[in-house]
């Protein structure tokens, strides 16, 4: 243990304590310009130190279960935010959660996994992953993409809003999916999600001890918590600077499910980047499913039990765009091989997703 604590870098809980420093100084100092900077930076650094303490318990508690923790993990966090927001301004927010939930699918299948095939693909070339656990993700995706974020434009209420039994209703079938997909994943085809190949010498090192499991767990839960704790605390001026360049309101949306996101990001791309493709795929298409299947039952209970306004139905060009997206994930996923032209199809659906959230 005393040579495994000799090689934990000293930034891995030097920096969640600054984002703890920060963010508790912050209700004094208030958000001006110095401190917002100030919090970024903190926010930033945090993100770095989640990513290592996550591989640390991802790498003890093996695949797949590994990469369920850092999903699961900041999908809960995520909720909160969003909760905390909706809370905070009702009326203002009722779509915050379809544009934070939308938000995230989009940087997730584009963006994420764009990058993930494009930086693999560059190193090496081509790269094998299972064909059944990607199939098995992009069909329940498909279903919970359609299921609470298209339906609700063609029920029988007014507006992109489900009834109150309605919504009772997607929060349930949304639990039971994503329910299901970890069950399978982690026990029913658990062979399905686990890696073809490792191509890295890292892959067959010996796991760390239970107790550095453990301390890297509890740094890596009070790591999130600072890094959505600061990115609250940043969100007024954040809405201030979207105000004045006068660009929509979604893009609040896709700011938070970018912070959100990140440290399951920087992860995804490592593992990529080690030719563990599996592994990274294993935490991008792991993340969408779990921002749907945990945030849309959350919010739900919600906005039945505070009375809150909730928007769920995504506009025309969001339809597209996400159509666009499952069709194409089901086609780059579905050989079991991929190189960097399917990276490279992926992040111009992701380009094309950002320049149109600015200028709709």
């Amino acid at each position: 243990m005393g040579k495994e604590a000799a090689r934990t870098p000293w930034w891995t809980w030097a920096f969640p304590a600054l984002a703890w420093a920060v963010l508790l100084v912050m209700p004094f100092a208030g958000t001006s310009g110095p401190v917002a900077v100030a919090a970024g930076a903190a926010l930033i650094a945090a993100v770095f130190a989640a990513v290592y303490h996550a591989e640390v318990v991802a790498h003890r508690t093996g695949e797949p279960f590994g990469t369920l923790v850092l999903a699961v993990a900041v999908t809960v966090i995520e909720v909160a935010l969003i909760v905390s927001v909706m809370l905070a301004a009702p009326a203002e927010k009722a779509g915050l959660a379809r544009d934070t939930v939308f938000a995230a699918v989009m940087i997730v299948c584009n963006g994420i996994v764009g990058l993930c095939l494009l930086s693999g693909g560059v190193r090496h070339h081509e790269q094998g992953f299972q064909v059944h656990g990607a199939s098995a993700a992009l069909a329940v995706l498909a279903a919970l993409t359609t299921l609470t974020l298209i339906l609700p434009n063609a029920t029988s209420a007014p507006g992109p809003v489900f009834t109150t039994s309605q919504l009772v209703f997607a929060g349930i079938i949304s639990l039971v999916l994503y329910v299901s997909f970890v069950f399978v994943q982690t026990v029913r085809h658990r062979d399905h999600f686990l890696p073809v190949e490792y191509g890295n010498e890292d892959a067959h090192a010996p796991p760390p001890s239970g107790r550095t499991a453990v301390v890297s767990a509890g740094l890596l839960f009070a790591t999130l918590v600072a890094i959505v704790g600061l990115a609250k605390s940043l969100t007024p001026a954040l809405e201030v600077g979207i105000a004045r360049l006068d660009v929509p309101k979604a893009v609040v949306g896709i700011v938070i499910a970018a912070l959100v996101l990140l440290p399951e990001g920087l992860a995804a791309l490592r593992a990529a980047r080690a030719n563990r493709l599996q592994t990274s795929l294993n935490l991008a298409l792991g993340s969408a499913l779990a921002s749907i299947g945990l945030t849309i039952p959350a919010v739900a209970v919600v906005s039945i039990a505070l009375g809150q306004p909730l928007e769920l139905g995504l506009g025309l060009k969001d339809q597209v765009l996400l159509a666009l997206t499952i069709l194409t994930g089901v086609i780059t996923l579905g050989t079991g091989r991929t190189t960097v032209l399917q990276g490279i199809v992926h992040l111009v659906i992701f380009a094309v997703f950002l320049f149109f959230a600015v200028a709709p």
